[in-house]
């Protein structure tokens, strides 16, 4: 063990010559340990609504989805279909077919997205369980129904639990034969569930029946908008992505349910490093108490400097005693801090006493700790020790090494 590190541990715990400096040491490591614990905190909130939304996200993106890189359809043979069930770790495959329409409902009207899915739809990402009123059907009885998004059943009053009342859906026709043709292809369905995931989707998204869509697309029975992917469980989905773009060949897009949301995360994680850079900000002003309270420890260490200088310390090793000085407390207050932030995790996770107001997803706030956030915490509250005690330790350099007697 080193010399200066053996003083700056002795005085970090030693008797000062006024209590005074006991007390603003205190409030400085206090301060420290506020602005640590603020800061794991910050990202965990940050954390808990990115988790929170990506599992909202699975409950529409699947986990790997194909389209057309130009323009909005693509056909998917049964001989490329079965080619893509036989990659490795690919689980199900559900063909799906939107187009914009315009909906109305007991004299309701809104545009919205119309999209019809096959049976293997509720296998991909589960919609199912989304549901908030009614059932998942979209045929029975040559009847075809339609699951319809929080948003749009506000918006159109649709009451799933009347079974006479129907959704007109009006979708336009691509190429008219002539003036007096129809501009729009109409036809009926009834609302038989609302499912909630997220409001993107909620304002905008009807589910059907994917024979019904090409009916009113008037589409070829293997036309699709886009291929979507469950993977089986413990796949390795990058290699599954890898080998189904081997399959599809140029002129398609594949991606990752990241990438299918890449700048809504992208957003997010901006907000989050700019929330840690405000409460470093907060940090940076309390390390101001840690400057004085290191001033205050080297005025009252003033002949302990002298008689080391006396005995030969160099004024190196004066500065690197204050420095890790400084060290020591940031690191002392550091880990004070981190007990504090992992204690109200743990309730909160437990007894979510920081609540939501009514009307949002959860009741209490999301909140997820992650081992990799811990190192910029680190790095950050001990780079701001050492800043403050820059000043402190060259005040302690410039004490001679005799002083004269008061």
């Amino acid at each position: 063990m080193n010399f200066p590190f053996r003083i700056a541990r002795r005085y970090l715990f030693a008797k000062r010559s006024t209590n005074a400096i006991n007390i603003i040491t205190g409030i400085s490591v206090g301060g420290i340990a506020i602005g640590t614990a603020a800061l794991i905190l910050v990202l965990s909130v940050f954390n808990g609504f990115e988790d929170l939304l990506s599992d909202l996200f699975g409950y529409f993106n699947p986990e790997i989805k194909v389209v057309a890189a130009k323009g909005k359809t693509f056909q998917a043979d049964s001989l490329l279909l079965a080619r893509l069930q036989g990659v490795e770790g690919v689980g199900q495959i559900s063909q799906t077919l939107e187009e914009i329409a315009f909906f109305e409902y007991e004299g309701s009207q809104d545009f919205g997205i119309l999209k019809g899915v096959d049976d293997n739809y509720v296998h991909i990402n589960g919609i199912d369980s989304t549901l908030r009123e009614g059932k998942y059907l979209l045929r029975q009885d040559d009847r075809n129904y339609v699951v319809v998004g929080a948003g749009i059943r506000n918006k159109l009053s649709v009451n799933v639990n009347d079974p006479l009342a129907t959704l007109r859906i009006y979708m336009p026709v691509e190429k008219a034969g002539s003036v007096l043709d129809k501009p729009f292809i109409t036809r009926f369905a009834y609302p038989a569930g609302t499912f909630a995931i997220q409001q993107e989707f909620d304002n905008e998204y009807i589910l059907t029946n994917l024979a019904f869509m090409r009916e009113l697309l008037s589409a070829p029975d293997d036309l699709v908008s886009s291929l979507e992917f469950k993977c089986k469980p413990g796949a390795n989905i990058q290699n599954a992505k890898k080998a189904i773009t081997a399959i599809m060949g140029e002129g398609y897009t594949i991606k990752d349910r990241y990438q299918q949301n890449e700048a809504f995360f992208k957003v997010m994680q901006l907000e989050k490093w700019m929330g840690f850079a405000i409460t470093c900000l907060m940090l940076a002003l309390m390390a101001f108490n840690m400057i004085g309270a290191l001033w205050m420890i080297v005025l009252d260490k003033q002949k302990d400097i002298s008689i080391l200088k006396s005995m030969g310390a160099e004024d190196g090793a004066i500065r690197r005693i204050f420095l890790l000085e400084g060290v020591l407390l940031t690191a002392f207050g550091m880990v004070i801090g981190m007990a504090l932030a992992i204690g109200l995790y743990a309730i909160q996770k437990t007894w979510g006493i920081v609540t939501i107001p009514q009307g949002f997803l959860v009741e209490s706030y999301p909140i997820a700790m992650r081992v990799l956030d811990f190192l910029p915490v680190v790095l950050t509250v001990l780079g701001i020790g050492f800043l403050a005690s820059l000043a402190p330790a060259a005040r302690a350099v410039r004490v001679p090494a005799f002083l004269k007697e008061e």
